[in-house]
């Protein structure tokens, strides 16, 4: 039988661990003992998943070594600003047979590299080929209730993609395959910025003329980072890209949407995160995204006035003035790389 160890027990990789478990025999890493407890003694992750019953086979570890050690496939869905310490983790432990799929959404502050590039630059040479990313519109507690859920998985690697595609997909998870890993993962990444936006539209009671011209000119931005970056443009137009985005700006569960409303209530974002027990990867995103535009020379100004926003306390009734003065435009050359 197939072996699946996932690193770490967040909502996330604790519904993608019990889609597996159905499937596989599946481990999950936790790095609180209390959870590790909780899906061994009660199949269930009352901190992160509360309310979802697990299957009964699949089984919690305290060390990240049991979690990876002999397996078949290992799921990395740790924080994206900490997943540098997770691939280091393992990097000395995993198998060159052993497929590695990155299931964690973000662009690192400090490098301002994607997930992918920061496994590449851990891990040997000979394990780049067994690197993949799963992407997509997927709130971890609808799919682990089982509700038809879609995501894509990239990887460079086009003789074992298949492969991938085959051990995620599920009655309820169809699985999509794509070559395009710089595409797929700003996809994933960058909707979690504009999911922020929306967010503060909706906190100020903003109407839905403003929330969809947002939204639109967000796949604008998007589109010329991902180009910039040597991505397909495509990619934007699928699950990873609009599909991703139109669920994290629009739908209640998603972590990002409610800070952005909080913020446009007038809560301060300290007092926000200090709140939260889960990450809202949206908030350091911003920060990587302004930088990695600038690196780019990329115009981004719906990021640009989200990062003022967050990082300099602008005020965001004058900032969105400011955003709706900027000069005329045509709307598909902006697409395309020029200046927007």
């Amino acid at each position: 039988m197939v072996k699946v160890g996932v690193v770490s027990a967040g909502s996330w990789g604790t519904a993608l661990a019990g889609m597996l478990a159905e499937k596989y025999e599946a481990v999950i890493w936790a790095r609180e003992p209390e959870i590790v407890e909780s899906i061994n003694s009660e199949h269930e992750n009352k901190l992160f998943l509360p309310g979802i019953k697990l299957p009964e086979s699949l089984r919690s570890v305290a060390d990240v070594k049991d979690a990876v050690v002999g397996k078949d496939l290992v799921v990395i869905a740790t924080p994206a600003q900490h997943i540098r310490k997770s691939i280091e983790q393992i990097a000395g432990i995993i198998s060159e047979k052993t497929f590695i799929v990155l299931a964690s959404k973000g662009i690192e502050n400090s490098t301002l590299k994607m997930m992918y590039q920061i496994a590449e630059e851990i891990l040997p040479p000979v394990l780049y080929k067994n690197i993949f990313v799963i992407s997509g519109p997927t709130f971890a507690r609808e799919l682990a209730m089982k509700m038809p859920t879609c995501a894509v998985v990239a990887g460079k690697n086009s003789e074992d993609i298949g492969k991938i595609q085959n051990f995620f997909n599920s009655p309820y998870m169809r699985i999509y395959t794509s070559r395009d890993v710089v595409g797929v993962e700003l996809g994933g990444s960058l909707k979690n910025v504009f999911a922020v936006a929306i967010g503060i539209l909706e906190g100020l009671k903003m109407g839905k003329n403003t929330q969809a011209a947002v939204i639109t000119r967000s796949i604008a931005e998007m589109t010329r980072l991902v180009m910039a970056m040597g991505g397909n443009p495509r990619t934007m137009s699928g699950l990873s890209g609009v599909g991703d985005l139109v669920l994290t700006c629009t739908g209640d569960l998603s972590r990002n949407r409610q800070v952005g409303i909080r913020l446009g209530q007038g809560e301060k974002i300290n007092d926000i995160l200090d709140s939260m027990i889960m990450v809202a990867e949206g908030i350091p995103t911003t920060a990587s995204v302004h930088d990695l535009a600038a690196k780019m020379n990329v115009e981004m100004p719906i990021t640009e006035t989200l990062y003022d926003v967050i990082y300099n306390d602008a005020d965001i009734k004058e900032a969105i003035k400011k955003l709706m003065s900027r000069s005329l435009k045509d709307e598909l050359l902006s697409y395309g790389g020029e200046n927007d």
